[in-house]
């Protein structure tokens, strides 16, 4: 392996096909010579996270949605937040973002600052997406994959089906000779 892609998002290229992948942006928490995992950034379920948490903890009701992170361990919950009260403890694979361990999930939900600060954003998700030894290399260099760098905006954007058009829009722009917008596009 060459150099990490941790904290690294993958952007499924349009000819990818698989169902699991398909139009997606998956964030990289862990890349190394065992293998990678990550979540699907922009695929949200129907199910309500004070549905699917309410036999664990006992939270508020409220509209957040639980994201489906990949097709890894469908009923395994992982939680990525904002909130830098509890970061010294959590893995941080972008700055700012963190992991949450079974000891914050009610904390972040909960809103954890006390009063007179803003309640952290969050994603809970529903599986994730993982890659053995070399595979992740493969696809990428089988064209399967495009690297963008991770950010908290794209986690934590207020509609989730618009990322992949953004990522894809900022790759294409990266890698052009040419301007993208063209004012007179009849004068070529």
């Amino acid at each position: 392996m060459s150099e990490s892609l941790k904290g690294n998002c993958l952007v499924a290229a349009k000819s990818l096909r698989d169902p699991n992948f398909h139009k997606t942006v998956v964030l990289l928490l862990e890349h190394n010579d065992d293998g990678a995992t990550g979540l699907i950034v922009n695929r949200p379920s129907s199910i309500k996270v004070s549905n699917a948490l309410s036999g664990h903890f006992n939270i508020p009701e409220m509209e957040d949605v639980v994201f489906v992170g990949g097709p890894v361990e469908p009923l395994a919950l992982l939680m990525l937040h904002n909130a830098e009260l509890l970061q010294e403890s959590e893995s941080s694979p972008v700055p700012g973002l963190f992991i949450g361990s079974d000891e914050t999930f009610e904390q972040v939900l909960q809103g954890c600052g006390g009063e007179g600060t803003s309640r952290p954003l969050f994603r809970i998700f529903s599986g994730y997406s993982g890659w053995g030894p070399g595979q992740l290399e493969g696809e990428i260099e089988r064209g399967d994959w495009l690297k963008h760098p991770g950010c908290c905006d794209l986690l934590f954007r207020a509609d989730p089906y618009e990322v992949y058009e953004m990522v894809m829009k900022k790759i294409f722009e990266a890698n052009r000779i040419l301007p993208y917008d063209t004012k007179n596009a009849e004068w070529n």
